[in-house]
């Protein structure tokens, strides 16, 4: 489960890499188009740290969904808590061990993804309008803001969504489950009887 949405994250990471990994900027580049080029990739940075972020927080939220899902059909209600509040530890560590690897990997990766395109679909003059646009105040502060917008968007989503969605998941869990010859998935485990 957890090594199929890393693969699926890698697949995609890796098919626009090797998209792009072919082309070399031409020789025949201007000196000034060169650092026009390495300016608009410095000036992504950011971006880049954001893709490799999504790269390692994407399956991890998966598995977190799916280990929701679990936590709710599964394990006793006395135990969940202190089950969740475990399984949030080892995936905030698995984050924080495996982002820092795929950001530095990112930023070395950039300018020769990202430097070939730039060369062969931008015209020097173009260039410089990026890069004005790219320093531009107002562009800034949104992308600042853009990770505090799609944060907040996601977290109310999720929130308000989670009852219309949750009795899907757990009648497809039940259907593929079905279809894989596999036991139905167990039902919330209820409390304890009183004696």
């Amino acid at each position: 489960m957890t090594s199929n949405l890393w693969r699926s994250a890698l697949k995609t990471g890796a098919l626009c890499v090797l998209m792009a990994a072919p082309m070399l900027v031409s020789a025949e580049t201007s000196a000034a188009k060169k650092e026009l080029i390495a300016k608009v990739v410095q000036l992504q940075q950011g971006g880049v740290e954001g893709i490799a972020r999504s790269l390692v927080e994407q399956p991890a939220l998966a598995l977190m969904q799916q280990a929701g899902q679990v936590l709710q059909t599964r394990i006793a209600p006395e135990k969940r808590e202190e089950m969740a509040k475990a399984i949030q530890a080892d995936i905030r560590k698995y984050v924080e061990d495996t982002n820092p690897l795929l950001r530095d990997k990112a930023l070395k990766m950039a300018p020769g993804v990202m430097g070939p395109l730039l060369e062969e679909k931008f015209t020097e003059d173009e260039l410089k309008q990026l890069v004005g646009w790219l320093e531009s105040p107002v562009i800034r502060r949104y992308q600042q803001l853009t990770p505090e917008i799609q944060k907040g968007l996601s977290e109310k989503l999720v929130a308000e969504t989670r009852a219309l969605v949750e009795p899907k998941l757990q009648a497809l869990d039940r259907s593929v489950s079905g279809r894989l010859g596999m036991p139905p998935p167990a039902k919330a485990a209820s409390a304890p009887a009183k004696k």
